[in-house]
């Protein structure tokens, strides 16, 4: 095991020689709750200019690490020290004045206000001119080379975009560390690869970087240093250009996973004792303003039916149409037929009662209630659906039954079943919102990005749900912008570019190149 403590000569992209003084050293760190351990004896550091990459499984303890350094939790006990001095942080705010800043997955900006006005928020002057805080928002933008409107309206942005905001506002405290929680999860490829640019730029400034990221592979690409916790524990810090991807994944999971088990998680090639070809949904022209034009394609009971394309390819769009949450065009807006019959709905609750379920791709915004338990949270979905007590009193006992038999079913990890959903890891989370959809016995089930931001154990377990579905006959649409996945669950893969399927592959045709090309060209 690598002592954090120790000075970090170099970088995994061939960095210059950094300082002997860490920006943030933290010893011995515990917290726990009600008696659980989220972290237990860490050692975390993190030097000028340096990337440090934390990773673990969900559950490890990287957002609890996170929070102690932000000022949003405090530690049981341990030392945390920036630049060589003891500090306690009390407050987030403490954390801002010590130049400690977090950009966070989901971001913390205030969508109807201005970027200008994000970027001034807690730092206001008594009097002031929007035209003189466009003007420093201007500046301070420019100064990052970021191309971003600072009067425009931060729910008018893009995910890139609204990171460049968050990046900007940290820069704008004069951060001397900031750390990036899954900041690529929602980025398309261009975006990601600008992000790693503005992170280089950053460590010249000698700002530290603390990466926190399931995907390994960047993990190693962009960062110094790579810590691994388990089960709140330190395991490893060493540096990137020492460890492999299948390093990472043995240390965060304490045994190898082979690709099959990771990607395929089935031997049975996919498609063994499913139902085929006995169409579910047909989607035929359907138009949606300039997202979504002429979008045709169908799905059948027993198959999984991957759909890719780029950020804007109308793959969400289209799947928010079958499901009701948007509406196609009145005139020439196309139709969808379910299960032969024509169906156009105004609202998602007319889908849900049809058998159709959307399981969103931001589980955080719109997959759960999260100051509820995870019993309170399932048994909606059974209400949305028809399932649940017609009474207009909650029958609680009716409502744990239901509740455990689907924590049972999909493995949902958590103290007990009133826990809160907030309390739960990111594949927890993602659990408890698969079971609110599936706790309506639909038809046809349609996942967008379903193991985004959810660590290598749970996404096997994840795949295995989704193909238990279409082992039982439903009709699945998996949306995802990870090829691998896509490649290992679908048995047809869809291509969507600019609001059109482009292109159409049998599972045994589709290769990266060929998906990839289709999306672009």
């Amino acid at each position: 095991m690598t002592d954090t403590a120790t000075r970090v000569s170099g970088n995994g992209r061939g960095g210059n020689a950094r300082s002997d003084v860490p920006i943030l050293d933290i010893r011995k760190a515990v917290k726990a709750y009600r008696g659980i351990y989220a972290i237990r004896d860490v050692d975390f550091s993190v030097y000028p200019g340096e990337v440090h990459a934390l990773v673990g499984e969900n559950g490890a303890g990287k957002s609890t690490l996170c929070k102690v350094i932000s000022g949003a939790i405090r530690l049981n006990s341990g030392e945390m020290q920036i630049n060589g001095e003891p500090v306690e942080f009390n407050h987030p705010n403490d954390a801002l004045k010590h130049g400690m800043a977090m950009v966070y997955q989901e971001t913390s900006l205030v969508p109807t206000m201005t970027v200008a006005q994000n970027l001034d928020l807690g730092h206001e002057p008594w009097l002031t001119r929007t035209r003189t805080i466009n003007i420093s928002g201007q500046q301070l933008l420019a100064s990052m080379n970021f191309g971003v409107d600072p009067a425009a309206y931060v729910y008018t942005l893009g995910g890139a975009q609204k990171q460049m905001v968050e990046i900007a506002r940290a820069l704008r405290i004069n951060a001397q560390l900031i750390i990036f929680d899954e900041p690529t999860a929602s980025l398309a490829p261009e975006d990601t690869m600008h992000l790693f640019e503005t992170i280089e730029t950053l460590t010249k400034r000698g700002i530290g970087v603390i990466f926190v990221s399931h995907a390994l592979e960047e993990a190693l690409q962009i960062s110094d240093r790579i810590t691994v916790l388990r089960d709140g524990r330190h395991v490893i810090t060493e540096d990137a250009k020492k460890l492999t991807r299948d390093d990472l994944v043995r240390h965060m999971v304490g045994r190898d996973i082979t690709a099959a088990e990771y990607v395929a998680g089935t031997t049975d090639g996919g498609t063994t004792g499913r139902v085929r070809r006995q169409e579910v949904l047909a989607v035929q022209n359907v138009t949606m303003g300039a997202v979504v034009k002429n979008m045709s394609f169908s799905a059948y009971a027993g198959e999984i039916l991957g759909v890719f394309g780029l950020v804007g390819s109308g793959r969400t769009e289209t799947a928010k149409i079958v499901s009701g949450a948007l509406k196609r065009n009145r005139i020439n807006g196309g139709s969808i037929r379910l299960r032969g019959k024509p169906v156009r709905y105004r609202v998602p609750k007319q889908a849900i009662k049809d058998g159709i379920c959307y399981i969103t791709e931001d589980r955080k915004a719109n997959g759960f209630f999260e100051t509820m338990g995870i019993a309170e949270n399932i048994y909606i979905g059974a209400l949305a659906g028809g399932k649940g007590n017609k009474n207009p009193v909650v029958s609680r006992r009716k409502m744990r039954a239901v509740a455990k038999e689907f924590i049972e079913r999909l493995s949902i990890r958590a103290i007990n079943p009133d826990a809160k959903i907030v309390e739960l890891s990111g594949g927890n989370q993602q659990k408890v919102t698969v079971a609110k959809s599936l706790v309506q016995d639909p038809d046809l089930v349609i996942f967008d990005e379903p193991t985004r931001g959810i660590d290598v154990g749970a996404i096997s377990e994840i795949h295995e749900i989704i193909r238990n579905l279409a082992r039982a006959g439903k009709a699945v649409i998996v949306i995802s912008s990870y090829l691998p996945e896509i490649l290992a669950i679908s048995d047809r893969i869809l291509v969507a570019r600019q609001g059109r399927i482009a292109a159409e592959f049998s599972r045994e045709e589709a290769t990266q190149e060929k998906i990839m090309y289709a999306a672009i060209f």
